[in-house]
């Protein structure tokens, strides 16, 4: 089965680099769309420090692709996409404000710690860091050279974090963020979509190719599940200390209550590509992915899935609970806040 790349994973390749293993990604699609096809290209040499270019002001920035968001701890939302775009919303999702950051690299990921320290990577294995929550960020590291974008950010307390993206990058820092070095995942350096961690100290990661990665050291060292599916998955939650739950292509979902050990389908009704999950205040579990798809399922009831009213057809690429029925999703046409229409 052909399996989708991850979606900012460019299609081509520099002279001598294999191209894709998959021909169509999710927003790589989209991206090319939009005039803004990419290349990927192996690590190489150290991270380029020039001087960075700013983000432009754009007054529709709240309706250009946005690629993740968070729910900062002060209950702000932080939203991040192309052109550097980073968004703030303190009422919500009912307005945003566009603040500027030294980048204007497409960013793909954002987390925070707190309500002051946080993170955004992208494009360029462009990694940001804020101390004031959001209103400033500072480039802490760069490498334009190399080509393969980030597309997720992880850090475990205000030192020890990780950044993983194309063709196997990994980027490790002990540091707060003032050094980083790569760490091998797999040889066969798969794209690295997501990473979770479970209350149990376990590292997964989502990957390209129906690989699912587990660290029991803390990203030491990691080891190759065993994979239910050959397609890729974009996303991995953690329920329990042993209960997990990936997502991807083609709408399928798969949980297993061993830390990875064995899977079982959890059905869903959909052929669209899951591109993001959260759990929602009641506890049951929210997916969202391409053409306006919203699922919710509850992992004590089994975890079936059932469709609701999602964004129309504009492909959703994260989600984030503002209330208890209230939603914002992020993804093509920018930020949409709508209410959670279920029983």
């Amino acid at each position: 089965m052909t399996s989708t790349p991850h979606p900012c994973a460019g299609p081509l390749a520099r002279a001598g680099r294999a191209p894709l293993r998959d021909p169509v990604a999710i927003r790589t699609a989209l991206l090319l769309l939009l005039g803004l096809g990419l290349v990927c290209v192996p690590l190489s040499g150290s991270p380029v420090r020039a001087e960075p270019r700013q983000s432009i002001k754009a007054p529709l920035a709240p309706r250009s692709l946005l690629l993740d968001a968070t729910v900062i701890a002060d209950g702000r939302i932080c939203a991040v996409g192309e052109r550097g775009h980073v968004l703030i919303s303190s009422d919500g999702g009912q307005s945003w404000r566009q603040v500027l950051v030294p980048t204007r690299a497409t960013l793909t990921g954002v987390t925070f710690q707190d309500g002051a320290l946080g993170w955004a990577v992208g494009h360029d294995a462009v990694i940001l860091r804020t101390r004031d929550g959001g209103e400033t960020w500072d480039r802490v590291y760069a490498d334009p050279e190399d080509h393969r974008p980030l597309f997720d950010v992880w850090f475990r307390d205000e030192r020890n974090g990780f950044a993983i993206g194309a063709y196997g990058l990994c980027l490790r820092s002990n540091d707060g963020g003032q050094n980083w070095e790569p760490v091998v995942v797999s040889p066969e350096e798969w794209h690295l979509h997501q990473m979770a961690r479970s209350p149990a100290g376990a590292l997964f990661i989502a990957a390209e190719a129906g690989q699912i990665y587990r660290s029991d050291d803390g990203g030491e060292t990691w080891t190759a599940l065993p994979s239910p599916y050959d397609g890729s998955f974009f996303g991995v939650m953690s329920l329990g200390e042993s209960d997990l739950m990936v997502y991807g292509l083609r709408g399928h979902v798969f949980r297993s209550e061993d830390a990875g050990t064995t899977w079982r389908p959890l059905p869903t009704d959909t052929v669209a590509t899951l591109a993001d999950g959260l759990r929602l205040e009641d506890g049951r579990i929210l997916l969202a992915g391409l053409a306006g798809t919203l699922l919710v399922g509850d992992p004590s009831q089994g975890g079936d899935f059932q469709p609701v009213p999602g964004p129309g057809r504009r492909g959703v690429w994260a989600v984030v609970q503002v209330e208890s029925k209230a939603l914002v999703c992020f993804g093509e046409g920018g930020a949409t806040r709508l209410s959670l229409d279920t029983p």
